[in-house]
């Protein structure tokens, strides 16, 4: 799904996320296990940020929603989304204080 909707995800620590506003606009949806929380936008339907399931105690953040002027730098690692499953452990590694 990621492929589809351009979603490129930058894993922030719960500690390190803070939504300044809007809260009130967003509609969460759940499915499968239920710890994945997908928050919408209610007017646009956009998806900048959920609760991934692989990193529950943060935040995935679509990079391509922030404001360009306010990212100083930006590697892209690329991983496959297909099978995550099979490769969380990878990211996960690569990614330890958003893995908690």
């Amino acid at each position: 799904m990621c492929d589809k909707t351009g979603f490129l995800h930058l894993l922030v620590p719960r500690s390190r996320f803070q939504l300044l506003q809007g809260a009130d606009s967003l509609t969460t949806y759940t499915f499968n296990t239920g710890v994945a929380k997908h928050l919408f936008c209610n007017t646009c339907g956009i998806k900048s940020f959920y609760i991934p399931r692989s990193h529950p105690d943060g935040y995935s953040v679509n990079a391509r929603c922030l404001d360009p002027e306010t990212i100083e730098r930006l590697e892209i690692e690329p991983f496959d989304g297909r099978n995550w499953e099979a490769n969380i452990d990878a990211l996960r590694a690569a990614t330890p204080e958003a893995a908690g």
